[in-house]
């Protein structure tokens, strides 16, 4: 199968979380889809179970996987391990999702796209074996988006020799599609209330679901958060005879937590610079990660990372990751979108991108923004999915932007809503509707393109356009400003 036959396949199936009536996904989804571990392993089974093939770890978590992901994959790859990333959803390509590091690899910490024609090649594979299993009654339907695609990404990197694969969990945990394999470690990030018809309404039913990727007798790495979703995790780790691992000694010490501007991307937010005191030696953190939240997933990252070189993980022994390794993996991780600044384009104001689409990451984004100068004018480009909350991130971003607010520092502020590409997006009324409740003025536009020509007909060269709510509308704002093709 080639590339472009594949993507118009991936394009054509039913919407992730439904299933449609045709055995081959391309009906209109009319069922919710009940997810089962059977299923994708079945699938990897006829694909001779490449996820055996390699170790991994599991990242699960509501916000900041992503970024602990890439953050530990780049340090498995200066420390010269063949490493395998998968993550989602994807900004630009699809191939984005699977990576393994190699000789000519670059961006997200040195690792690369799994190549088109290999993509083609190895979804042609899946997409044959799946068929096949539902010829023969094996598999009720056929596989989601993510069931694919997890299956692409075991299958890339079997064939690769990748050594480490460290695997981002797409919904929940427990019934996740990248919990078919047996992780050496699983880390859990901070959880929030995000997907509730799928994972529950409550911090503690959602981190139960989380906590799902936990092993017998297995090694989970994480940080203390909500005690609600404390409990969860504790009472599934004492059940299963988990060795927890506390994350906070690879946490700044308070007193010099405050990090330095980033004068190499000209942004004004601060770059988290610092050092810690690690196995009797100093480790010296440099992150490109801005933002004091991203503290928290650099600790994960390299609190795992201690953890795989100090434990016989792999053929008996501790894998080498040293000090300078950990501090190379940090430096050169890159994780596009997480409060990504785009400097000024053609006279246009600079462009601020966060992938906030839940009210966690609104209020992250929010704690970012104080560190922006109060003068500074600014626009807000928001739009996100139907099935996000939308009153809960619109109360937490628009009142920053209110130029009646009374505030002469917001008197040049806007804020723009937008939909964006994708069956599940919100619409402009939806939004409209949202901003109007909270009494703030919001301008509408028709797209995204749209949307972005009036923020920099508005904005001044000196102002800053903040454009969030989603990994779409971020993933489509980078193809328009960078001119980045899928």
């Amino acid at each position: 199968m080639t590339y472009e036959e594949a993507l118009h396949r991936l394009a054509a199936l039913t919407p992730e979380l439904r299933v449609g009536r045709a055995g081959d996904g391309t009906t209109a989804g009319t069922v919710r889809r009940k997810f089962s571990l059977e299923h994708i392993r079945a699938l990897l089974e006829v694909l001779g179970d490449p996820q055996k093939r390699f170790a991994s770890v599991l990242i699960a978590g509501t916000n900041g996987k992503g970024s602990t992901a890439a953050t530990l994959a780049s340090i498995a790859n200066a420390a010269g391990l063949k490493t395998g990333l998968y993550t989602s959803p994807h900004l630009l390509r699809v191939n984005e999702r699977v990576r393994v590091s190699g000789p000519q690899a670059a961006g997200a910490g040195g690792l690369a796209e799994i190549p088109d024609e290999d993509f083609g090649r190895v979804f042609g594979r899946v997409d044959a074996a799946a068929m096949r299993l539902i010829a023969s009654a094996v598999l009720p339907h056929y596989p989601s988006y993510f069931e694919l695609l997890t299956a692409i990404g075991f299958c890339w990197f079997a064939e690769q020799g990748v050594e480490l694969a460290v695997l981002e969990v797409g919904l929940g945990g427990r019934l996740d599609a990248t919990n078919s394999v047996e992780p050496v470690v699983s880390v859990i990030t901070d959880i929030g209330i995000d997907h509730t018809e799928y994972l529950g309404t409550t911090l503690r039913e959602i981190a139960g679901e989380k906590a799902g990727i936990s092993r017998q007798d297995g090694v989970l790495v994480t940080l203390s958060q909500h005690p609600e979703a404390n409990a969860a995790i504790g009472e599934a780790a004492v059940r299963l005879g988990v060795r927890g691992v506390d994350a906070a000694r690879c946490l700044p010490p308070r007193e010099i937590a405050a990090v330095a501007k980033d004068g190499a991307s000209g942004s004004p937010l601060a770059r988290n610079r610092y050092d810690l005191a690690i196995d009797g030696e100093v480790l010296h953190v440099d992150s490109p990660l801005a933002g004091q939240h991203q503290q928290r997933n650099v600790a994960l990252a390299i609190a795992t990372a201690i953890e795989l070189r100090t434990n016989h993980l792999h053929e008996g022994r501790g894998l080498a990751i040293s000090n300078a390794a950990i501090e190379q993996g940090v430096r050169a991780t890159e994780w596009p979108g997480r409060l990504e600044w785009i400097a000024s384009r053609a006279g246009h104001a600079p462009l601020l991108l966060d992938v906030a689409h839940n009210p966690a990451g609104a209020w992250t984004l929010r704690a970012a923004l104080a560190q922006l100068p109060d003068e500074m004018p600014r626009t807000l480009i928001f739009g996100c999915l139907a099935d996000k909350q939308i009153d809960e991130m619109e109360q937490v971003l628009l009142p920053l932007f209110d130029s009646t607010s009374g505030d002469p520092a917001r008197a040049r502020d806007h804020v723009i809503l937008t939909p964006i590409q994708n069956p599940r997006a919100a619409t402009v009324d939806e939004l409209i509707a949202a901003a109007r409740r909270l009494d703030v003025p919001a301008h509408a536009a028709p797209h995204l393109p749209g949307a972005l020509a009036q923020a920099e007909a508005i904005t001044p060269k000196e102002g800053v356009i903040v454009a969030t709510g989603s990994v779409f509308l971020v993933g489509e704002l980078r193809e328009l400003v960078l001119g980045e093709a899928r």
